[in-house]
């Protein structure tokens, strides 16, 4: 009985390391899998191509006496977790099931191929962004720092129009706006594409405006008109994005900004003596 009372993917987790790969595969789908599923032994072997030895086996390793006790108590903390779940937590894990499900809909992958190498082409980087955006834009600037990258963010409205003047051909600006109208926000891409600064706007609502002064536009999902709506973070749909491209950057010399990266860490943890 001493297992059941544990949570199994901590369980699975914990003991990761001393799994075969074929148990790893096992282990991988009963970490990832979120569907209501068969989970028989049976069926399990078909789905993944593996032995009912290995079943039993990943079984025991993860602390039961087989693959039967696993399956139901991996069925039974499934239904469990739905049905003691309250409808406001439901609700806000719906919204962020909704929204990535509108980010794979908008997505736009060669777009932010072009977007991950005009980061690698530009002398300088910027993006701005007002409140919610701002903070979004800061955490840009922040991960992007660590492997080398001059970029700045800019979240006030004076240093926005000021910093205009000095965009120009050697400049990646990238605005974020969610409603699509911060007016200090567009005023800086506007300005710098009048200096042939390259411009980006990330936002969830899209006109036909944009495209005069944007040499990208980057829809993404908007949280609002869903129940609530006003629970979600609104920078969540940017930090998404910002993986995203951020991943697809490293992709490109990954050894070389790994170090970079880990380098940088060594520098922010170093005494000062």
């Amino acid at each position: 009985m001493g297992n059941r009372q544990r949570s199994i993917i901590p369980m699975i987790d914990v003991n990761y390391k001393q799994f075969s790969p074929a148990e790893k595969k096992v282990a991988d789908f009963f970490i990832t899998n979120d569907e209501d599923v068969d989970v028989s032994a049976r069926e399990m072997t078909r789905r993944l191509y593996v032995s009912e030895a290995t079943l039993s086996r990943f079984a025991k390793k993860s602390g039961f006496s087989g693959y039967r006790e696993f399956a139901f108590e991996y069925k039974s903390q499934k239904l469990k977790k739905r049905s003691t779940m309250t409808n406001v937590t439901k609700g806000v894990l719906s919204i962020y099931e909704n929204l990535l499900d509108k980010e794979y809909e908008l997505l736009d992958e060669k777009q932010i191929d072009r977007i991950a190498a005009y980061i690698s082409q530009y002398e300088r980087i910027v993006v701005c962004g007002k409140g919610s955006s701002g903070i979004a834009a800061e955490e840009m600037e922040l991960r992007f720092m660590r492997i080398g990258i001059n970029i700045d963010a800019i979240v006030s409205e004076d240093r926005m129009r000021m910093q205009t003047v000095f965009m120009n051909s050697k400049c990646l600006v990238i605005g974020l706006s969610i409603s699509g109208n911060t007016e200090d926000v567009l005023y800086m891409l506007k300005g710098a594409h009048k200096n042939r600064a390259r411009t980006i706007l990330v936002t969830a609502y899209n006109q036909e405006g944009f495209r005069e002064f944007c040499d990208e536009v980057v829809l993404v999902p908007s949280y609002q008109r869903m129940d609530y709506g006003n629970s979600i973070s609104p920078q969540f749909p940017l930090l998404v994005l910002q993986d995203i491209i951020y991943t697809k950057y490293m992709q490109s010399n990954h050894c070389i900004k790994e170090a970079l990266h880990s380098n940088t860490l060594k520098a922010l943890r170093r005494t000062l003596k």
